[in-house]
């Protein structure tokens, strides 16, 4: 018997997928084959199918049974309660930064959370059934609230038996040894931006009023930490200047002596959205540049240096492993409210990250409350967090039902409610959606090299 699938005509072959997470690639003559007998003369073809869930010799029930495993991994997040916490700390920032997705304001211009706004905020985090929980401090640039970061870590350390992790989102600007001190003291993680070397971080990322560009202070404080043995996580922006750049952006954070990188994409958000004229690309330029990193961050494992991509490592998990490690932009239904929430500067709560960022822009269509006002349960109950949810069950949308990616992608209904007022993309091939798949086409036509196989099972075990 044949189970559902999905599948795609590639240049020699066909890929298919299943809601398991397994995947396999059948040649034209095994394609056809199957579809016509419901199963392929080739012994270790058809062995392969079986095993993965494509074609089954039981009962219905003995293969629901033999597969439920499956989907509970690929799904765990489910039953899960809201893990992800982010805190804006403060909406003011001492940078310019050209695609500024949270459209920050300029120093001394912005909102700043007070201690009894971050005291509810905390209460209403910590109210989550999830017994482990990351409380994420992001801006603007939160080192300019620093004094609420420690609040609302020592408050919520002492009134909460829940292991709670904590990270600053941060350019580093400001960091200094006191701060140091502290984070190092209360185990807190930092996470920084690095968009490359000099010439497209200072473009991307300039200090405000200022001519002069992030690099030399970030390079300095990276530095210093790497002596320190201190590792920060960083991710890369892609901006219409970084695409001839590949080289340079990767061999930066060899420079550094990072393990990984994370390939970001723009988001039309925010100043982004704004500047895209300037600053952005076409989903195929991005998808190029992307399949350049990939395969030049492959050499460089090949010369033994550990580097891997963090959109690789996430997809990779997903295909090789059949485990959703849980990120919150790639998964069905997305992380918004069920999965994290945003605590803005003012004490209004938001369903996720990109929400609190299109609030910037005058819309508050995905408030789901307020800390005065509002606990967990009104909140994950609200209509808000229900749309999001109903309209990111990928399985369930015409667009992505029968994507053959479908199992390794997700929906972000934010994002699709600011590009066209809709919750749900009508368009089959939208920005997005372009990205992902074209991200995935070039890991799967990795996937054939038995030596770059060998360096992506060592991204993610």
């Amino acid at each position: 018997m044949l189970n559902y699938f999905n599948f795609k005509k590639r240049k020699n072959d066909y890929l298919l997928t299943n809601d398991f997470g397994n995947y396999c690639i059948l040649s034209n003559d095994e394609f056809n084959e199957l579809i016509t007998s419901k199963s392929v003369t080739n012994e270790k073809k058809s062995a392969e199918l079986e095993a993965k869930g494509f074609i089954y010799n039981c009962s219905k029930d003995e293969f629901i049974l033999n597969f439920t495993q499956n989907i509970r991994n690929m799904k765990q997040y489910l039953l899960r309660p809201t893990s992800l916490h982010i805190f804006v700390v403060t909406t003011d920032c001492n940078g310019d930064c050209v695609y500024c997705q949270a459209k920050s304001h300029h120093s001394g211009c912005g909102k700043y959370m007070t201690e009894e706004i971050a005291k509810n905020a905390v209460n209403i985090a910590i109210s989550s059934p999830c017994q482990s929980i990351s409380f994420e401090f992001q801006g603007g640039e939160p080192l300019m609230n620093f004094d609420i970061i420690r609040y609302i870590v020592d408050y919520s350390s002492s009134i909460s038996d829940k292991d709670i992790s904590y990270n600053i989102v941060s350019n580093l600007t400001l960091l200094n040894d006191e701060m140091l001190e502290y984070i190092i003291a209360h185990n807190i993680t930092l996470s920084t931006s690095l968009d490359g070397p000099a010439e497209v971080h200072n473009i991307n990322r300039p200090f405000l009023h200022s001519n002069c560009g992030m690099y030399s202070v970030v390079n300095n404080k990276l530095n210093s930490l790497l002596e320190k043995n201190i590792h920060v996580g960083a991710i890369q922006t892609t901006t219409r200047f970084s695409l001839n750049k590949y080289r340079d952006i990767i061999d930066e954070y060899v420079m550094h002596n990072m393990d990984s990188i994370f390939v970001r994409p723009l988001t039309p958000l925010g100043m982004a959205a704004d500047r895209w004229n300037e600053i952005g690309y076409t989903p195929e330029e991005f998808c190029s540049f992307y399949k350049n990193c990939i395969e030049y961050i492959i050499s460089i494992n090949k010369e033994g240096h550990f580097l891997s991509e963090g959109h690789a490592r996430i997809f990779l998990r997903k295909i090789l492993l059949q485990y959703d490690e849980n990120y919150m932009d790639l998964r069905s239904p997305c992380g918004g409210g069920l999965g994290q929430l945003a605590y803005y500067s003012d004490g209004n709560i938001y369903t996720c990250d990109e929400a609190r960022m299109l609030s910037e822009m005058g819309n508050n269509s995905f408030l789901v409350g307020n800390v005065f006002e509002s606990n967990y349960n009104d909140i994950i109950s609200s209509p808000a967090c229900r749309a999001v949810c109903k309209a990111s069950i990928s399985e369930a949308l015409p667009t992505c039902s029968q994507c053959v990616y479908q199992p390794y992608c997700g929906v972000c209904p934010v994002v699709n409610y600011a590009s066209t007022q809709d919750l749900y993309e009508k368009t089959p091939a939208n920005y997005r959606c372009r990205i992902y798949r074209g991200m995935l086409d070039t890991l799967f036509d990795l996937l054939a090299d038995e030596e770059t196989l060998k360096i992506f099972y060592s991204w993610i075990e």
